[in-house]
């Protein structure tokens, strides 16, 4: 029983390759072409004030993790890759694109100090 349990792991984590390309690319292409920053650096699903001023980052945290992902799933499909190695890009590619994510929405949503903060509660 446990090797078919094995398997069934390796097919989940393959196929769920294809649909973290295709929306992490998407959210490249979504702002870079078309400037679409609406899902630049979200805490609790609101952008930050200046959403443009972190896009280039979250732009460059999709693409390169979207193209990552691509590059590993036609290196598991052509056999380029052994198991322990394609798994553990794969794993240190998601949770590296998330941990990024994370903490540019963080910084991104940073309170005011000092003069800056000053300088709106007069507004």
């Amino acid at each position: 029983m446990a090797p078919h349990i094995h398997l069934v792991l390796n097919w989940i984590l393959f196929l769920a390759l294809f649909p973290i390309a295709f929306v992490w690319l998407r959210r490249a292409w979504r702002i870079i072409a078309r400037r679409d920053f609406s899902e630049v650096a979200l805490k609790r699903g609101e952008p930050p004030e200046n959403p443009a001023k972190f896009a280039p980052f979250c732009a460059a945290i999709n693409l390169l993790g979207g193209i990552v992902v691509v590059w590993l799933i036609f290196g598991v499909a052509a056999g380029l890759f052994a198991h322990e190695t394609w798994t553990s890009i794969g794993g240190i590619t998601i949770w590296s694109k998330f941990l990024f994510d994370f903490a540019l929405s963080r910084q991104a949503h940073m309170p005011r100090l000092g003069r800056a903060a000053a300088a709106a509660a007069r507004k």
